[in-house]
């Protein structure tokens, strides 16, 4: 079977995708077959081929297993909203079966699947479900990608726990420094080590122009490897 995990965030726009795409890329150089799957994507263009979501199109191009793009990316909502909103103005509503039978089809295809969500740990899928309960649902150990910047440690703490209090392994988490002008980061991300109970996975420095090109150092690539491992122990 197919490790996995689901990359989830302390907040919309911290760096899921570009944490996602590296992590692909990473595994795609160890010649493992490496299937992406973005479940909920709201904010997409109409194209020839129907709406597309250009933070799934990466991963796709990233990855090296090729599924058609429903499969990968089963709802794709054309508002830039929040998920429920963006799939109650178009009429939809997000069952999570069909994500998991997508899922499957991606899981028996791959090595390792990615999974990223969409917002934060709470975002809503429809009246009574959150991104927690969809990776509750695939059964995925998590990554937590934390926005660097002022408030994070409330954020990526409660997020934290949440993703804890839930069952499930927080496989790590990493630091993305989305905010140039952010101070102490040393003693903020000693903070966060302290209280999340794991030092940071990897650290990605500021860049303004979602840097899908950067590359991690040698050590931070390796714990970012293992954290996709469901054997391995990080907590």
């Amino acid at each position: 079977m197919a490790e996995g995990l689901f990359i989830t965030g302390t907040d919309t726009e911290v760096g899921k995708t570009v944490v996602a795409r590296i992590l692909v890329r990473s595994l795609v150089a160890t010649g493992a077959r490496v299937a992406v799957m973005k479940p909920v994507a709201a904010g997409s263009a109409l194209t020839a081929d129907g709406l597309r979501n250009e933070d799934a199109l990466g991963l796709i191009a990233d990855s090296n297993v090729t599924m058609p793009y429903d499969t990968v990316n089963p709802y794709c909502l054309a508002a830039p909203i929040a998920p429920h909103l963006a799939a109650r103005e178009a009429g939809i509503n997000i069952e999570l079966s069909r994500i998991r039978s997508a899922f499957t089809q991606l899981r028996a295809a791959a090595d390792h699947v990615i999974v990223e969500g969409a917002g934060g740990w709470l975002a809503p899928l429809n009246e009574r479900q959150f991104i927690a309960d969809l990776a509750v649902a695939l059964e995925l150990p998590v990554l937590l990608v934390v926005g660097l910047r002022l408030g994070c440690l409330n954020h990526a703490l409660l997020s934290a726990a949440a993703i804890r209090q839930r069952g499930l392994r927080l496989a790590g988490w990493i630091g993305n420094h989305i905010d140039p002008d952010f101070g102490h980061v040393v003693e903020n991300l000693a903070t966060l080590t302290q209280h999340i109970g794991m030092p940071p996975l990897a650290t990605l420095a500021y860049a303004p122009q979602h840097h899908t090109a950067l590359r991690l150092a040698p050590t931070e690539r390796a714990a970012l490897l293992q954290s996709i491992s469901v054997s391995s122990c990080l907590e």
